[in-house]
């Protein structure tokens, strides 16, 4: 069974080969782009596939030669050989099952990524800020765009709130994991007896969704224009172009202010508007399978303890998987792949057990 979806992968692959030389393809941007991320997945899988082959390739040399070998110190090689073939096939094996497992289709999207201050007054928000930078120093290095779509800050430098969106390949499927509250154990720069504080910051992630997966009725909207506050000079005093949408069925708010367009301004608070839609509709969908849900690191449950970040021990603990790490100090600087990497290992396991039960 395993090697008829792998031969089907194989088949799929010289399709993609075909449509991505099809120069017609090129008139559908959205497709084409849908395209290269499937063809990099089966690419993935074949090449995984191929390293398998290779090996049992080599591990049927192996012990034949162990068979034939008359010399006791050459047949001792054979086998030894044999041996460390064997286990070799079976990391590549188990390598491979986990590529199997079906990816999320919500992975090769863009997202919409909020901030916001919890318990902690001040020291929540500088907190927050510190979070945003770290997530922007990990998308500088994974090549991503990002684009503040709104903020609220404080005097001291920190983040009420901020709105961003983050644009590349793959976004959604490292951020998803970051869902959720992160704590935070440091002796705040605001404390003037050096003691140590704990606060919490929630982050969302929300995979950014098409006009075409969610129909928003006009009628539905209220939208309001407004003056900008904050920084921005003279044009913040005689422009009205902040936009507040409220969406009247759900009662869902979005204000968007950071554009001198009230246009572009609308056109982002949609943006994100239709992101909260559709994470509510998933929300009702997960519910429905809440047991299952809770028990896969990548709930997305923004009410969970994910992380806590403890600076005087220069330690992060992610309570998901039960990771430790002392490098707090790189982590904060952007240094996160590896988390997100077996936060990804944990959650293909947890979910190829969850398809063979």
């Amino acid at each position: 069974m395993l090697t008829e979806r792998l031969r089907s992968f194989q088949a799929r692959g010289k399709e993609l080969d075909m449509l991505i030389a099809d120069p017609d393809i090129l008139k559908d941007q959205r497709r084409y782009r849908e395209i290269l991320r499937e063809h990099a997945y089966v690419g993935e899988v074949t090449k995984g596939w191929d390293r398998v082959q290779a090996l049992r390739g080599q591990l049927s040399g192996a012990q034949g030669l162990a068979e034939k070998e008359t010399d006791p110190e050459l047949k001792e090689l054979a086998r030894e050989e044999a041996r460390s073939l064997e286990a070799g096939i079976a990391e590549a094996e188990a390598a491979l099952k986990l590529l199997l497992v079906p990816r999320d289709p919500r992975d090769g999207k863009n997202i919409i990524m909020e901030i916001r201050a919890g318990t902690g007054g001040e020291e929540a928000a500088l907190f927050a800020a510190d979070l945003f930078r770290m997530y922007s120093r990990y998308a500088e290095g994974r090549r991503w765009k990002l684009e503040i779509l709104s903020s609220s800050d404080t005097e001291l430098g920190g983040f009420k709130e901020i709105v961003f969106g983050l644009s590349g390949r793959d976004v959604y499927a490292d951020m998803k994991y970051e869902s959720g509250v992160h704590r935070v154990q440091r002796v705040p720069a605001t404390e003037a007896g050096g003691r140590t504080h704990t606060s919490a910051v929630t982050v969302a992630v929300l995979p950014e969704a098409e006009e075409s997966e969610l129909e928003i009725r006009p009628e539905d909207l209220r939208v309001d224009v407004y003056r900008s506050s904050g920084a921005g000079g003279q044009h913040v005093n005689k422009t009205e172009s902040a936009v507040r949408i409220t969406h009247l069925p759900t009662g869902l708010v979005v204000a968007c202010q950071d554009e001198r367009s009230q246009h572009k301004n609308k056109a982002r608070a949609m943006s994100v508007l239709r992101s909260r839609l559709l994470e509510m509709e998933e929300a009702k969908k997960n519910a429905r399978e809440s047991a299952a849900r809770r028990s896969m690191v990548g709930s997305g449950d923004r009410s969970e303890r994910i992380r806590t970040y403890n600076f005087p021990q220069n330690r992060l603990t992610d309570h998901r998987i039960n990771l430790t790490l002392y490098r707090l100090d790189s982590i904060m600087e952007g240094d996160i792949g590896g988390v997100i990497e077996t936060l990804k290992i944990t959650d293909r396991e947890e979910r190829f057990k969850a398809d063979s039960a």
